[in-house]
This record gives C-alpha cells, structure tokens and sequence, in this order.
C-alpha cells in the first residue's frame, strides 16, 4: 500500500509559480511511476505531467500540451518525494491537483490514462486569479 500526500497549493495571481509536493510512503518509491493530474469544477480528471521510469535510475518527463514548456515535474528519491514546479501559471489552471502512482508497468500509451495509476493523494487546490 502507497499513501500519497499533496502540498503546496494556493492562491496565486496569473503569471506566478507554484511548487507542489507529493510526498509518499513505501520502500519501492524509486520504481514507481508518478503523475499529476488536476480536475476543475465541472470537468473530468485530466493528465497534467508524468514522471515515467524506465529502469534503474531513468525516468521518463512527459507534459499535457497545455503545461509543457511551463511545468516541470521531478523526484528526489532519498525523500520519496515528487515535486511539480509550475511557472507562468494561467486563470485557466486552476483546479485540484492529485499525485498518482502506478507501477512499472504503465507505458507511453497508457501513462496519460486515470485508471493506470494503482494510488492516488486526496488532492490539493491551486486556485490563479486573473
């Protein structure tokens, strides 16, 4: 069993940064692959970033079109921490950000997907005024 705790969410104003952490309990930190996910008001659950691995120490970064160049998502091992360093953030950003983690198994095809991922953070609201 995983647990996955978000924080790092706020109030900021359009054109700010965020950095949200996911810190997460286990001992197999290291081989999972972690992701992001936001869902707004009255919308679904979207991707937002991936942190794939791809065997010992590789790992793979992949971004929704709509963050890419904006967010950065990494890990710190030693800390069993995630991070998602968000930059030139956008009204349009705002929602409830969920840490996942799945296992080694997700692929390219399927990291993109909700159901893949095996655990879940109870969400953390990142709210960007205009």
């Amino acid at each position: 069993q995983v647990q996955l705790v978000e924080s790092g969410g706020g109030l900021v104003q359009a054109g700010g940064s965020l950095r949200l952490s996911c810190a997460a309990s286990g001992r197999t930190f290291s081989s999972y692959t972690m992701g992001w996910f936001r869902q707004a008001p009255g919308k679904e659950r979207e991707f937002v970033s991936t942190h794939r691995w791809g065997g010992i120490s590789t790992y793979y970064a992949d971004y929704a079109n709509s963050v890419k160049g904006r967010f950065t998502i990494s890990r710190d091992n030693a800390k069993n921490t995630m991070y998602l360093q968000m930059n030139s953030l956008k009204p349009e950003d705002t929602a409830v950000y969920y840490c996942a983690a799945g296992s080694s198994k997700i692929t390219a095809a399927t990291m993109k997907a909700y159901d893949a991922y095996d655990y879940w953070g109870q969400g953390t609201q990142v709210t960007v005024s205009s």
